[in-house]
């Protein structure tokens, strides 16, 4: 191959002798085809960046020659300018490529993963992933933990005793050839752009950016070496996106950016004004979780981790229609074949297997505080945010991503909307720890019900479900 210039004079090799390897690490930018403080103007004047500008700033930023303050600024600039589709893919696929990308071809058949936006009492994962695993679809899930009012599928899993999250790949592949599906966090390997932008996003007020939680959601999914991916965009009071506008812009814009990137893609634009199922917690919520499993469990999260679980049959092609979908979801149930797979997957990952097989086995709160009504009445609404920002302020959930928290600590509830309640009925019981004074707590959980004369017109679980056909993807 020839040279791209003449080479240098002995004269010159003396005058600008090659710089170091430790000279290059301290100057990156010497032979950099941009210069980072130009593109991050050049989106803060809202020009589009390039697939390779994007690649330079994300490659860098993972070797450290982006500065956090650089995509700090780079973020923000983002927040306020957005991104056109064809950049969200090119920084979806540079956050994906900054780590390990598993082969899909290591697992067997169709591999489908699950994602939710987060919301409170939304412990579908758990029950979800070993149902649709008992059905024949691989299942690699790599989960995440709760900030703020919305509960994190790691910490309910972990709450279960001995269950790790953290899993060498490997390991994770062939437990997922094995037994269906895995259930991990987000380690170093899998996508590290993502975890590193996310703690920025995290603490400089730019995480409710939709082309950023376009790229952080789909970046890990795809680097997992999945086919399809199943989102459920939680909209109401209790989600992060709180109107349907919101949400739906959401849906669309991963819809169409996983569309692009090879994947197939469902939305599942679910309600959160109500927190769903009946507990709030961590290991309050693994046992529900693992009781709709034997069959039982409240009505709500059965029929979302049905609707969930037909459009990820769908996507894994094993499945003729929805109808036929959700009969073999419901036999999975029936037959506790998918509660076989989860205690495998306990199991193979460290916990104690027979709280699958006996969730009354696993441990409970030092103490637990009935919440009585002072009302007669229908219950009208209950504050799906307030509901989680008790459940934090009980120790249940983490306002840093470095805060512990205390797994046996929550709320369950007695009573749903459209439930009749007199004076004294129990509302909830809140789960406590010994140190808890109960009385803050049980006057603060009374306000989060609605109690009235009348019955108030129920909000509909599944508001829509978008698929590339309805956006013409």
């Amino acid at each position: 191959m020839g040279r791209a210039s003449a080479s240098p004079s002995r004269s010159q090799r003396k005058k600008n002798p090659s710089p170091s390897r430790d000279s290059e690490a301290q100057a990156p930018s010497f032979r950099a085809p941009f210069s980072v403080p130009e593109l991050i103007i050049k989106k803060r004047n809202g020009q589009a960046l390039s697939e390779s500008e994007i690649r330079f700033l994300i490659d860098g930023f993972v070797k450290g020659k982006v500065a956090d303050y650089q995509m700090s600024a780079l973020a923000m600039a983002i927040y306020f300018r957005g991104m056109s589709l064809e950049e969200t893919v090119a920084l979806t696929l540079a956050m994906r490529d900054s780590g390990r990308v598993i082969d899909g071809r290591l697992f067997r058949g169709r591999r489908i993963d699950k994602h939710s936006t987060g919301g409170v009492g939304d412990k579908v994962s758990i029950c979800l992933a070993p149902l649709v695993a008992a059905c024949g679809v691989s299942v690699p899930m790599v989960s995440g933990r709760g900030l703020g009012h919305t509960g994190g599928t790691l910490d309910k899993l972990e709450s279960i005793p001995g269950f790790k999250v953290t899993l060498p790949i490997e390991q994770f592949i062939q437990q997922v050839r094995d037994i269906g599906c895995a259930l991990i966090g987000q380690s170093d390997e899998i996508a590290p752009a993502d975890k590193r932008l996310y703690a920025l996003r995290d603490v400089t007020g730019t995480v409710d950016s939709i082309p950023l939680i376009t790229a952080s959601i789909l970046s890990k999914k795809l680097a997992e070496g999945i086919d399809g991916l199943v989102l459920d965009v939680k909209v109401g009071r209790g989600a992060f996106m709180k109107t349907e506008e919101e949400a739906r812009a959401l849906a669309e814009s991963i819809v169409r950016v996983g569309t692009l990137a090879g994947k197939e893609v469902t939305a599942v634009l679910s309600n959160m004004d109500a927190p769903l199922g009946n507990a709030i917690g961590n290991v309050v919520e693994a046992k529900e979780a693992i009781e709709l499993l034997h069959g039982k469990g409240p009505e709500d999260l059965r029929e979302l981790t049905l609707v969930l679980g037909a459009e990820m049959l769908l996507l894994a092609r094993i499945a003729k229609n929805e109808r036929d979908a959700r009969r073999k979801l419901e036999s999975a149930i029936n037959d506790r074949s998918g509660l076989r797979v989860l205690r495998q997957v306990v199991e193979a990952q460290g916990g104690d297997p027979f709280c699958v097989d006996d969730p009354s086995r696993l441990p409970r709160a030092p103490r637990i505080v009935p919440v009585l009504s002072k009302k007669r009445g229908v219950v009208q609404a209950i504050d799906a945010l307030e509901a989680g920002l008790l459940a934090v302020s009980m120790g249940a959930g983490r306002t840093r991503a470095d805060q512990p928290i205390d797994p046996l600590v929550g709320i369950v509830l007695h009573k749903k909307i459209g439930d009749r309640v007199g004076v004294g009925d129990t509302l909830c019981e809140l789960h406590l720890a010994e140190h808890h004074e109960p009385e803050p707590f049980v006057t603060r959980a009374l306000s989060i019900f609605q109690i009235g004369s009348q019955a108030s017109s129920p909000k509909p679980l599944v508001i829509d479900i978008v698929r590339k056909q309805s956006l013409g993807a």
